[in-house]
């Protein structure tokens, strides 16, 4: 292992970057969680501070609130109100350089593509760490913050609160229960649509209370362009994954969870064809996994609306087409199927489980997606999308995305950390990033 990279040596060469690339920081072993009253307040700090940002700050309101950072002003103003004692900050480095060891946790709902260096330095630090979904902007990224989360033995989890919900619980119940045989395939869709992220030109001035430097963070230097902050930037690929980074992680949770999934062997993935600016209008994945048991799942995504003929021509119990519901996940047995969304689950055909019973419950409900975390952070408790499984789902997720991009039905040797049939598709794994913004990682 290399040595780690001193805070301040660290945010020194970040004051004097000029927009040049770098490559990543390396760093090294060193922290365990301390031991700590479950009653006693955490010192935390949230990065990105409105909207998801703010609703995840209230959600954890009763621990202590050190410090605030967001490139808004209007967005700091507004939090500083509702919370006057916390410290506010533009840049998330400043803050970990000058309260760093007041800090316990960080909490981290900014732009997805600020997510995998906010989140390397704060375990880089030894902080736990609560970030949104999905966990990073690359596939590398989500493998360096998994290795180095791990490593640092903090408490982590990622923002796909549905997980904690109990109808999540039962549908993985009765799929690993048996209740419609050995599953062979899985469809999932979400007819939302981000996407038509384009850069049209034109000379716009940022808004006075925007940093737009700091917005950009890791991503190329570019003029300001108008929309992008607060909410189009998930159009743009520098910024964000369209529909498929920002609903798989909450839709494709269920499955991996119900099916013990971990990495795919194959990837496709259609669409319009793909823009250098931002996400298609909709697109259709296809995977192949295989299981705990070593069986092999044809596993499906498809957004914007379109979907696969299978579910189209399925009616729920209902009466009603499976595609018109908002989203959705299908389980394909050798012994029926199941359908379930947020809060519904339905075993199809409905004439074949006319009289079956849900068995008893066997997995228990959750204290809260936050409260997991909080407890964590205090006495080591588990999280159920803790870095190292929430990791191997957004990798999962962005590949799909690597697939669409590069026009390549990819094959993954996830061990090895490898696309074997494509260097073009191998090359869209990882980014490059502005000096003064790079990701820390292990060297291995």
């Amino acid at each position: 292992m290399a040595k780690i990279l001193s805070r301040r040596c660290f945010l020194k060469r970040g004051a004097q970057a000029s927009g040049s690339l770098a490559a990543v920081i390396y760093a090294g072993n060193g922290w365990t969680t301390p031991s700590r009253s479950p009653n006693e307040q955490l010192n935390l700090a949230a990065i990105g501070v409105a909207n998801k940002g703010r609703d995840n700050i209230d959600q954890i309101k009763g621990e202590n609130w050190v410090a605030f950072c967001d490139v808004d002003t209007n967005f700091l103003a507004q939090i500083g109100e509702a919370y006057p004692q916390a410290s506010r900050y533009k840049d998330y480095r400043r803050m970990f350089d000058t309260l760093g060891n007041k800090i316990d946790g960080v909490v981290i709902s900014t732009a997805d593509h600020t997510h995998a260096p906010a989140t390397s330095i704060a375990l880089d630090l030894g902080k736990h760490v609560y970030c949104e979904k999905p966990l990073t902007h690359t596939v590398a990224e989500a493998r360096a913050v998994a290795e180095l989360a791990a490593t640092k033995k903090v408490a982590t989890q990622m923002g796909i609160q549905i997980h904690a919900g109990d109808n999540y619980r039962r549908v993985v119940e009765l799929i690993q229960g048996g209740a419609i045989g050995e599953v062979t395939q899985v469809y999932n869709w979400c007819n939302k649509g981000w996407s038509d992220g384009r850069f049209r030109g034109g000379i716009h001035a940022p808004p006075t209370n925007l940093d737009w430097n700091l917005w950009l963070g890791p991503a190329m230097n570019r003029p300001y362009y108008p929309g992008v902050h607060p909410a189009d930037w998930r159009r743009f690929w520098d910024f964000g994954s369209g529909t498929f980074g920002d609903m798989a992680c909450h839709v494709m949770d269920l499955p991996f969870w119900a099916l013990g999934l971990r990495s795919p062997v194959r990837v496709r993935c259609e669409g319009p064809t793909p823009h250098p600016d931002g996400a298609p209008a909709w697109c259709k994945a296809t995977y192949e996994f295989v299981g705990p048991q070593g069986q092999k799942i044809d596993f499906h995504w498809a957004d914007g609306g379109e979907n696969f003929e299978l579910v189209r021509a399925t009616q729920d119990a209902d009466g009603n087409p499976l595609n018109q519901w908002g989203l959705g996940i299908l389980f394909v047995g050798t012994e029926g199927m199941l359908v379930a969304d947020y809060g519904r689950r339905q075993l199809l055909p409905r004439d074949k489980f006319a009289d079956f019973a849900q068995p008893e419950p066997t997995i228990a409900s959750s204290i809260g997606h936050w409260r997991e975390w909080q407890q964590a952070c205090k006495t080591g408790s588990p999280t159920s999308c803790n870095f190292d499984y929430s990791g191997r789902l957004t990798e999962a997720i962005l590949l799909g995305i690597v697939a669409y991009r590069s026009g390549t039905e990819i094959e993954w040797d996830a061990e090895n950390f490898r696309i074997t049939n494509s260097d073009e598709a191998q090359a869209l794994l990882s980014k490059p990033y502005r000096r003064g913004h790079e990701v820390v990682v292990l060297r291995l």
